[in-house]
């Protein structure tokens, strides 16, 4: 029963949120990648970077004319390449 009540307890939590009744505990905002500008700090082709990112080259083209944001791993990713460079060759390397 416990995760019954923590699952309960933690929806509860989320509907008081949405509804302006509580604030939230914790929110993890993450930076949105240039990746325009990380791609061409690194001195790669977009295709070379769709490859090391494991995308296609017509998402790095959203994400570089802003249509759409990388999200989850990808933007991880992008922010442990913005500050490591090498990471990137790392990457491309595997």
């Amino acid at each position: 029963m416990t995760f019954y009540n923590e699952l309960k307890t933690s929806l509860e939590q989320a509907v008081a949120i949405k509804n302006g009744e509580a604030a939230p505990t914790h929110v993890t905002r993450y930076e949105i990648a240039d990746v325009k500008a990380i791609r061409q700090q690194l001195n790669v082709s977009q295709s070379e970077m769709a490859r090391a990112l494991g995308t296609s080259v017509d998402t790095i083209k959203s994400w570089e004319s802003k249509r759409r944001n990388p999200t989850g791993l990808a933007a991880k990713v992008l922010a442990a390449i913005q500050l490591n460079p090498a990471f990137f060759y790392q990457l491309a390397a595997l």
